[in-house]
C-alpha cells in the first residue's frame, strides 16, 4: 500500500504504533523484536476497554498498510514496526505539504514556523544545519 495511507492512523492504530515503537526492545536482527497480539491487547487494556479480537483486526490492518511487519509464528502471527515513528511523521508531514504548492507552500511553511514553540523552531534549525552538512560532506 502506498506510504501516504500509513500516515492516516486512526486513533487506536496510533495508540498500537506507540506500544509496537516502545515496548519491542531491540533484537538480534537489529529491529525491534516481534510482539504478540495478546501483548499488545495486555498493553492496552490497562488504558482502555478492548477486545482481543479489535486489536488483531487493528494489526491486521497495520500489516496492510504497511506500518508493521507481519511475521508467521507457527499459527499466529508475530508483529513489529516496519516503519519508524520519525519516519511516520514525515510521510504526514510531506503529505499535508502536498497538497499545496509554490508560493502557498511557502505561506504554509511561514504560517507552521509562525506558530511553532521556541523548542520546534531550534529542532529546525538544527534539522536543516544538519541537511547542510551532509550536503557539504
Amino acid at each position: 500500500m502506498a506510504e501516504g495511507r500509513r500516515a492516516h492512523l486512526g486513533e487506536l492504530e496510533r495508540s498500537v504504533m506507540d506500544y509496537l515503537w516502545s515496548a519491542a526492545p531491540e533484537g538480534n536482527g537489529g529491529g525491534p523484536s516481534p510482539v504478540t497480539v495478546r501483548q499488545v491487547h495486555e498493553a492496552l487494556s490497562g488504558s482502555r476497554e478492548i477486545a482481543y479480537t479489535t486489536v488483531m483486526t487493528v494489526l491486521d490492518r497495520l500489516a496492510k498498510k504497511g506500518a508493521v511487519e507481519q511475521l508467521r509464528d507457527g499459527r499466529a502471527y508475530l508483529y513489529r514496526p516496519a516503519v519508524t515513528r520519525d519516519e511516520l511523521t514525515a510521510e504526514l508531514m510531506h503529505e499535508a505539504l502536498g497538497t499545496v504548492d509554490g508560493a502557498d507552500r511557502t505561506s504554509a511553511l511561514v504560517r507552521f514556523i509562525d506558530t511553532a514553540t521556541p523548542d520546534d523552531a531550534a529542532a529546525l534549525r538544527a534539522a536543516l544545519a544538519q541537511l547542510e552538512r551532509r550536503g557539504e560532506a
